[in-house]
């Protein structure tokens, strides 16, 4: 299922009107201002025209998976600061309810970053060794913060999708065993699966830019954390080079992925069915065409069984 994220500018409604005229199968949006601690509820009329929608689609049934929501860039789940932990659990607690509200089944969220000692710019992170005394305590943070929203949800269907990261900073999730230790921690981690995102392996250091690299990642992937577990996958080229920590994206066969890359997600036996998302940039090549077409098409091009 491919898709991209879109903008819900002038009404959410919106984002599936031009997923469907673009002949997407799937779709991310943020639900509010990403931007802001605070946004205005959901509208009644904004609430009826999504759901008349997905309907229309034949996307209303939450177990399809077709749509996504990206909680906001200001959420820090891992921070020691009481007052940021506050704030950052109140509006992931907000990000929780709309997508329960608007019948979206998953929530992609960046783990968070821990404040403490991190590397210096541009210097690579060893994958696959313990995790540092900063970082154990920021992914207990975010266990606990997730058991508190979990008790505060209780019986919300919607699962928290914690998304890798290139590892800039001090944000963690940029190893696959740090989202297997948050989901071994929490207490109801039925609750909880994780986001791939392709850019982000690539420049956290995991090579996929061979058919054996990429086949050996997902086989880590999958030792460590469950490709079962794999609930939405973003598809983004990257800028940055391999184990850089750059989060910057490009358009499919524009950056230092490889094909090889998309190659063995999209054609991975256990992640059929799955959204995949596009995060490029929303423009249009030199000859006016819109880039998540382009995208999209050489994604299909990968896929080596045209009937799957």
């Amino acid at each position: 299922m491919l898709g991209s994220h879109l903008s819900i500018s002038g009404g959410m409604v919106n984002a599936l009107d031009e997923a469907e005229r673009l002949q997407m199968e799937c779709v991310q949006v943020f639900t509010k201002n990403q931007r802001r601690w605070s946004s205005p509820p959901l509208k009644d009329s904004d609430i009826a025209a999504w759901s008349s929608q997905l309907k229309a689609l034949g996307w209303s049934d939450p177990s399809d998976f077709r749509t996504v929501s990206h909680n906001s860039y200001l959420i820090n789940m891992a921070s020691p600061d009481p007052d940021s932990r506050k704030k950052s659990l109140a509006l992931q607690r907000d990000e929780i309810e709309r997508c329960a509200t608007l019948s979206i089944p998953l929530l992609v969220s960046h783990p968070g970053a821990h404040l403490g000692k991190s590397l210096g710019r541009g210097k690579p992170h060893p994958l696959g060794t313990s995790p540092s005394a900063d970082e154990k305590s920021g992914l207990n943070r975010i266990i606990d913060a997730l058991d508190q929203l979990h008790q505060e949800t209780s019986g919300y269907q919607v699962v928290t999708c914690l998304e890798t990261t290139t590892g800039s900073g001090s944000n963690l999730g940029y190893d696959f065993s740090h989202l297997a230790w948050i989901r071994d921690g929490v207490k109801e981690p039925e609750r909880l699966g994780f986001c791939l995102d392709t850019c982000h392996v690539t420049a956290a250091g995991y090579d996929m830019s061979s058919a054996d690299g990429a086949e050996a990642v997902l086989a880590s992937f999958e030792s460590l954390c469950g490709l079962d577990q794999l609930c939405v996958v973003h598809l983004n080229d990257s800028i940055g080079a391999l184990g850089s920590r750059l989060d910057r994206h490009a358009h499919i066969g524009e950056g230092c992925c490889g094909d090889s890359c998309f190659e063995a997600i999209l054609n991975h036996p256990k992640l059929l069915n799955r959204p995949m998302i596009l995060e490029t940039a929303k423009e249009e090549d030199q000859n006016g065409r819109n880039w998540d077409e382009r995208n999209m098409e050489r994604l299909r091009g990968f896929v080596r069984d045209r009937s799957v």
